[in-house]
Formats: C-alpha cells, structure tokens, sequence
C-alpha cells in the first residue's frame, strides 16, 4: 500500500515576473528575458513558461533558438506560426505546436487577427539530446480528450499519438469540474509539475487557481479534484 506523500511547493501566480511591452503582455514562471530571480530558474528540465496575451496583429518577428524543446498551448484565439524547414501553420485554441530547435531553426509567431487579443502559454524543455536535426509539428486537443483525465501530448517516446520530444519529459492536459476527480502516482526518482491555465482545483490539498504553478517531488499520489473550470497542464519530468 502506497503510503508516502509527495511534496508540494507552490509557484503563485501573483508571484511571477511581469512583462509588459504594449502589444505583449506576459507573465513569467521562470526568469526570462528581462526578469531574472536566482531562486526560479526553471525545475528539473522544464526552463520556460511564459503566459502570453498578444494584440491584434502583432507577434515575435523571425528569430532563431538552437538546442530548445518549445511548445505553445493556445488558449484564446489563434497562432500563425512559419520557419526556416518551410513550415506554416495557423494553431486554434485547444491546440498545441511545437518545435524542437536542435542545430538551429529560426522562426515567427503572430496573431493572425488585426483586432481580437490572442492568449498562449510558452513552454521550453531542456533537451537530452544537442544539435539534433530541427523538427515542428502540431496536435488539435479537443474538450473530449482533457475531461476528467489526463491528455498526453508530448512524450519522447510519441506514445497514445501524441508528438514526440527529444526532452526527457511527458506532457499532459486536462480539465476539471466538480465531481470529476484524477488520480496519478508519482516515482520517486522523478519531480512533476502542474501548471494552472484557467479556473480553480486542488492538488493533494493544496488549492490552486489560474496561474499558478506547482512544483511536486517525491513518490506517492496526486489526486487532482474540487475543479471549477479548471484547466491544466502537468509535467511529468526527469530528476
């Protein structure tokens, strides 16, 4: 009988580094760009997760990355996303693209609508793998697939379809309400995060809301329930 808990540190919302460009607004789990805090450089593999409020029309012109897993959850509107593979692509909310920088790949995102606001979370992995050979792909996640479970949709190995990662690290969405309830067990020789997108829920106890994070160490099980239009994601990564 599994009797251990893991434990649970809780990365506010409120906490996070701000930006605020105009045309951007984003907030910062992890240091990034301007905001840089010693203490929240990343946890584990995963560097990077920014929320992202884009204007109408507007984006991140051409630029490159090298050795970065990158990937956007679109959570409002839309995302036009083109590169140096000669890939282009338009992403609706409930889908994810990703890109695995490897040797190097430059590329643009903007929001395809002149007026209407657009919203992502942009998420970076540390790969286990460098120079790899720059890959992009894309996966629709629909309602179905998040509710009341556990959606994978990145795994280094691609299993149950979803898109395949050279991090060390397996990817997943869900959505909560009350009633619903989600159980998963931890390893111990693994740490997982949870990262909130919308709405409110409890993890092992601990209440979370709209923007926070949850940094999770230790074996045991998670139970994820007391949901109210919540949404998700979590971060099964290495040690």
């Amino acid at each position: 009988m599994q009797t251990d808990t893991p434990t649970l540190t809780l990365r506010p919302a409120f906490a996070r580094g701000d930006a605020d460009f105009g045309w951007l607004k984003s907030a910062h789990t992890f240091s990034f760009g301007q905001y840089h805090d010693p203490k929240h450089m990343g946890f584990g593999n995963l560097r990077v997760i920014n929320d992202d409020r884009v204007a109408g029309g507007k984006g991140f012109g051409e630029h490159p990355h090298q050795n970065a897993e990158i990937f956007s959850y679109v959570t409002k509107g839309a995302l036009e996303h083109a590169d140096s593979m000669g890939n282009g692509s338009v992403v609706g909310a409930g889908g994810v693209q990703y890109m695995s920088a490897g040797s190097g790949v430059s590329h643009s995102e903007f929001n395809p609508s002149k007026t209407n606001e657009m919203q992502f979370l942009q998420v970076w992995l540390r790969p286990n793998k460098k120079n790899t050979p720059p890959v992009y792909g894309s996966l629709d996640l629909t309602d179905a697939d998040k509710d009341g479970q556990l959606k994978l949709f990145l795994s280094p190995d691609g299993r149950d379809g979803s898109m395949k990662t050279h991090a060390d690290a397996s990817v997943y969405a869900a959505t909560l309400t009350e009633g619903q309830r989600i159980e998963t067990s931890m390893n111990k020789n693994r740490k997982a995060w949870v990262q909130m997108v919308r709405g409110d829920m409890v993890v092992n106890g601990q209440e979370l809301t709209k923007g926070d994070g949850l940094a999770i160490q230790g074996a045991g099980t998670l139970t994820f329930d007391n949901g109210k239009n919540a949404e998700f994601m979590f971060f099964d990564l290495a040690p």
